[in-house]
């Protein structure tokens, strides 16, 4: 496939920190693409250069052969670009703001009413088109922002951490949004935090440090994966990786809530062993059993290798 988005060693520093370091990959037309690291992983960074709004330190991004370094004004018109902060009105309507992003891209009067449609129904925003900004929840407020974006129907969407702070609910139909919009043959690029959500995409690319750890599909990720996981519920998730970690048959020991997942070479062969070491600590320790490596599991070690390779 030929790709609509495309970063060459693309590079930028805030004084003597290097926030995004010489990432080079490509997006595909029609896919789904997705950043996934922690805070400072240089998610932001990378998508503001993109959308023209950050000028990179060294490299270059093309959107659609557009370059993002040359020629930043030809790179907007291709794009919708929603940051964490999306510039809503609170003391305008839901209309009233569809209409204001409508005149900005200047979509042509004969073409709103079905666009306005389209987007009421995707949103479900139709019943509250009344109903100032400022008064909407948290998801109502993010579905509004990302049909702002839509207005002027972009071929590349770039979206920063989309279902932060937002509700399941309202994470889903944000969701349902943005794959209508890919199967219809846009190009999204979506930052997120969420590990959970990284199954979502075609291909993401993990980031850590302002570096890619690893791009694939989850899929392959999850297939490349060093070791067997085993996993158990426990009622000292802290002390029972730090108990966890002390024994030679254990590559690495991380919480997931009140479940511990540990990293072995053999599970079969490791079981016995960590299920002594934490009973003898005292842990209680409810089915330790092996399960698939999972996303986070595959960032987990990602991370523990670039440390130790520091």
């Amino acid at each position: 496939m030929t790709a609509m988005i495309s970063l060459d060693a693309l590079t930028r520093r805030f004084g003597d920190r290097v926030a995004v370091d010489r990432l080079s990959f490509e997006v595909a037309r029609g896919e789904l693409f997705g950043l996934v690291g922690p805070d400072g992983a240089g998610k932001t960074t990378t998508l503001r250069m993109l959308a023209g709004v950050l000028p990179p330190s060294d490299g270059d991004a093309t959107i659609d052969g557009v370059s993002v370094a040359r020629d930043p004004e030809r790179v907007k018109h291709r794009i919708a670009y929603m940051s964490q902060r999306f510039g809503l009105y609170t003391d305008l309507t839901v209309l009233e703001n569809l209409s204001f992003y409508a005149d900005l891209f200047r979509v042509p009067k004969s073409e709103r009413g079905e666009r306005l449609d389209r987007l009421f129904r995707f949103s479900g925003l139709a019943p509250f088109k009344d109903r100032l900004a400022g008064a909407l929840s948290g998801g109502m407020k993010q579905k509004l922002g990302l049909s702002c974006a839509l207005i002027h129907q972009p071929e590349v969407l770039l979206l920063d951490e989309p279902t932060f702070g937002v509700d399941p609910v309202s994470r889903r139909e944000l969701w349902l949004i943005v794959h209508e919009m890919v199967a219809q043959g846009m190009t999204a690029v979506v930052s997120t935090a969420y590990m959970d959500e990284a199954e979502r995409f075609d291909r993401l690319a993990l980031l850590h440090a302002g570096t890619i750890r690893a791009l694939d599909t989850p899929v392959a990720l999850r297939d490349g994966f060093r070791g067997e996981v085993l996993e158990a519920r426990v009622d000292r998730p802290r002390e029972a990786r730090q108990q966890a970690e002390s024994l030679d048959v254990v590559q690495r020991a991380a919480v997931f809530g009140n479940h511990l997942h540990v990293t072995v070479d053999d599970a079969a062969a490791a079981s016995g062993p960590i299920a002594r070491a934490l009973g003898g600590a005292g842990i209680a320790v409810d089915d330790l059993h092996q399960v698939a490596p999972s996303l986070e599991d595959v960032f987990i070690e990602q991370i523990a290798a670039a440390e130790e390779a520091r």
